[in-house]
């Protein structure tokens, strides 16, 4: 695929990002600071897999606590299923968590607790794609990896002003890193091109004057830089509809685990219906007097967009065993684990009316 060349100004792009990164580098938890010894490559990985779709200012506490609690790999691999997924609650994407602990327990029985060192070799592990690879690879173990995230793609489109609009110009953009990327130094051009993307070419407003590399970059030739990368019209997100059941029995409310494939897989929950097109008609779990409170619970997933109906009811008798659940006590619920969708559910049945 050819890719045209950014402005031809005489800079060296990554010579002088890395200049840049050496003065301005951020400081995170997970990182090594320029001129030190990589990072574990444990450290990387879990990072890595924390920071898909979710802010650095939300990862910085949970990679925290999740180190502190399971400082290595083997650590991680012997964890308790429902004691991940509930350290996991509030990051979203479920999915990740289960792959997390699949992948430590393939490392730890596949390769002796040592990551591998290539990105083939680290594609083969579960849960592990194309991006976390080239991270881990290049940043914990100095390999030349073409890593591309969401703040690479939208410096490499500024860079090279690529017209194509996302996400069919995934494959230009990670062609035009590649022409750009280092044969050394590569975990720390890759770690640059975050920070610049997180610091200054930010999605709106991006402070160029102060670029580093603003002299070789195209889109700063441009009216309006801050509309790279080209985006494709977005479709109707579509509305599902559903409903959450609170059931309390003295001082506790019933807790379920969800099934361990499919959306919030494995996680403590309250129970719920099925999430589809129409308003709920779902019978509920158990015969007992039912009551709508006001309001909604709203959530969004990255293909739709749900809207749930919370209904409460209290019983005298234990009904956990047949409902396959737990009681759990209210005064401790946000000690559950609970995803926010239903954090979301419990707050507004604690706080609506009796």
């Amino acid at each position: 695929m050819s890719v045209v060349p950014p402005v031809d100004s005489g800079v060296d792009i990554s010579a002088t990002l890395l200049a840049w990164y050496d003065a301005h580098h951020r400081t995170l938890p997970w990182r090594a600071a320029p001129g030190t010894p990589a990072p574990a490559p444990y450290r990387v990985w879990l990072s890595e897999v924390m920071l898909q779709q979710t802010t650095v200012a939300a990862v910085k506490a949970a990679f925290l606590r999740f180190t502190t609690r399971w400082p290595t790999v083997a650590d991680l691999a012997a964890a308790d299923d429902a004691d991940l997924m509930a350290a996991w609650a509030g990051l979203g994407y479920y999915a990740r968590a289960r792959n997390l602990l699949a992948c430590a327990r393939a490392v730890v029985a596949d390769h002796g607790g040592r990551f591998p060192d290539t990105e083939a070799t680290l594609r083969a592990l579960p849960g592990v794609g194309a991006y976390t690879a080239a991270a881990v690879a290049a940043i914990a173990f100095g390999r030349r990896a073409v890593v591309v995230d969401g703040n690479v793609e939208r410096v490499v489109t500024r860079l090279f002003a690529i017209e194509q609009p996302l996400p069919a110009a995934r494959p230009a953009i990670r062609a035009a890193t590649d022409i750009i990327t280092p044969d050394t130094r590569a975990g720390d051009f890759a770690q640059a091109m975050m920070d610049l993307g997180a610091t200054i070419c930010t999605p709106r407003r991006p402070a160029c004057a102060i670029c580093p590399l603003r002299i070789g970059c195209a889109a700063v030739r441009t009216a309006d830089p801050a509309r790279f990368p080209v985006k494709a019209a977005k479709t109707a997100r579509p509305e599902r509809h559903g409903a959450i059941w609170w059931i309390e029995r003295g001082d506790a409310v019933l807790l379920v685990r969800r099934p361990a494939r499919g959306l919030l897989g494995g996680m403590r929950a309250l129970p719920t219906g099925d999430w589809t097109d129409t308003p709920p008609d779902d019978p509920p779990p158990l015969q007992a007097d039912w009551t709508a409170l006001p309001g909604t619970v709203t959530h969004v997933f990255t293909h739709f967009r749900l809207t749930l109906t919370v209904f409460r009811t209290v019983v005298i008798r234990d009904i956990a065993p047949e409902l396959d659940g737990v009681w759990w006590p209210r005064a401790t619920l946000a000690d559950a684990g609970l995803p926010t969708l239903f954090a979301k559910a419990a707050t507004l049945a604690m706080e609506s009316p009796r």
